[in-house]
C-alpha cells in the first residue's frame, strides 16, 4: 500500500503540466493563480493589475510569476512557515476573486500570513533574511526550509509579544533597510547578520525607543527611491542612496518626520519611476497614484499630502503596482 501511495503522489505530480502561472495576492488575503499568457493578454497595453477605486472590491497586493511545480513559502506573524505547490492553488479568471489564504493553511485564530517567498529550487547560495515589530533580524540559508511539513514548522523563534513582517529572499550580500512607525531607518549590510538556524531568535537590525516598532523592510537599491506614508495621507519619495550605511543595531537616521500634522510612518517601499502606488484607508477609501507624482525630497523632511482623508480616517497601507507599457 506505501508503494502504491507514493507512485500516486508521483503520478500526480507527473501529472502536472511544469508552466509558468501569474500568482496575485490581494490586500485582504485572497490568492489565485492564472496562465501567464492569459494575464499578458488581457493587460497589454492596460493600465496594470488593478485599476478600481471603489470601496469594495479588493486590492491586488502582489504579483509574481512562478512555475506550477515550485513552491510558495508563506510566513506567518507567529514566525511559522507553510508551504504550497503553485498546482495546489485554486485556478481562477482574472475577474475572480481566488481563495482565502487562511482556508489554505492550517493558522491559528490569531495567525495570518504576513510575507511569501516563490521558490523553485532550495540551493545553499540563497538566503532568507527576515525581520520582527521589535527590530530583530534574522538569516538562515534557504535549505533549512526544503522539507515541507503539513502543520507548517518554526521560521523564528519570537519573543513575547513580537511578531514577523517581511521575509525577502537574497543572496547573502544585500543592504537592507528598517524603517520604523516613528520616523527612523536603519542601512545596513546583510552580511553582518550571521547566519543561523531554522529556530534560531536572531540578531538587533535597529535600536528602538519610546515604544516605537519595526513596519517595513526592504531590500536596498540605489537605482530607487524609498516612498514613505503616514496614517494621515502624506508621504514622500527619497534617493535611497541618502540612507548612508552604518552597523546593524544601530538607531538609524531620520527618514520622515512624525509631525502632528503627518502622524505615524504606515508604509515603506522601494520604487521606480514607472510604478503606480495604491493608497488604502481604514474606512476603504482607495487612490491610484503615479510615483512620479510624489516629490521626491530629503530625508529629514515632512513630505506632501497624497490623500485627503476624511475625518477620522486614517491610511493603512500602500501597494505597489508596476505599470504596462503599450506593446512593450
Amino acid at each position: 500500500m506505501k508503494t502504491q501511495s507514493l507512485n500516486a503522489e508521483l503520478e500526480t505530480e507527473d501529472l502536472i503540466k511544469d508552466e509558468e502561472m501569474a500568482i496575485t495576492i490581494t490586500n485582504s488575503g485572497y490568492i489565485k493563480r492564472l496562465p501567464l499568457q492569459t494575464y499578458k493578454l488581457q493587460h497589454r497595453g492596460g493600465k496594470g493589475v488593478i485599476a478600481t477605486a471603489t470601496k469594495d472590491e479588493d486590492i491586488v497586493k502582489d504579483i509574481f510569476v512562478a512555475s506550477t511545480h515550485s513552491y510558495i513559502l508563506f510566513f506567518t506573524n507567529k514566525g511559522k512557515v507553510h508551504w504550497i505547490k503553485v498546482y495546489n492553488l485554486p485556478e481562477a479568471s482574472r475577474q475572480a476573486r481566488g481563495k482565502a489564504i487562511v482556508n489554505l493553511l492550517e493558522l491559528q485564530n490569531d495567525e495570518i500570513a504576513t510575507a511569501f517567498v516563490p521558490v523553485r529550487n532550495f540551493d545553499s547560495q540563497s538566503y532568507l533574511i527576515m525581520s520582527t515589530k521589535k527590530g530583530t533580524v534574522k538569516k538562515t540559508e534557504l535549505m533549512a526550509y526544503s522539507n515541507p511539513r503539513r502543520h507548517g514548522i518554526v521560521a523564528i523563534t519570537l519573543e513575547q509579544g513580537d511578531e514577523l513582517i517581511n521575509v525577502e529572499l537574497t543572496d547573502g550580500n544585500q543592504q537592507i533597510i528598517l524603517a520604523t512607525k516613528n520616523g527612523n531607518a536603519v542601512r545596513f549590510e546583510e552580511r553582518n547578520v550571521r547566519p543561523t538556524g531554522r529556530s534560531a531568535q536572531g540578531v538587533r537590525g535597529i535600536s528602538l525607543k519610546d515604544n516605537d516598532e519595526v513596519i517595513g523592510m526592504v531590500v536596498a537599491s540605489d537605482e530607487k527611491s524609498l516612498l514613505s506614508v503616514t496614517e494621515n495621507g502624506y508621504g514622500k519619495r527619497t534617493p535611497i542612496s541618502e540612507y548612508r550605511l552604518i552597523n546593524r543595531g544601530g538607531s538609524g537616521v531620520i527618514s520622515i518626520q512624525c509631525s502632528e500634522r503627518n502622524g505615524k510612518v504606515v508604509s515603506i517601499c522601494p520604487v521606480a519611476e514607472n510604478d503606480d502606488i495604491i493608497f488604502i484607508s481604514k474606512n476603504g477609501i482607495i487612490i491610484r497614484v503615479p510615483a512620479t507624482d510624489i516629490s521626491v525630497i530629503g530625508r529629514n523632511t515632512q513630505g506632501v499630502r497624497i490623500m485627503k482623508l476624511e475625518e477620522n480616517d486614517k491610511v493603512v497601507a500602500a501597494v505597489k503596482v508596476a505599470r504596462e507599457n503599450n506593446g512593450n
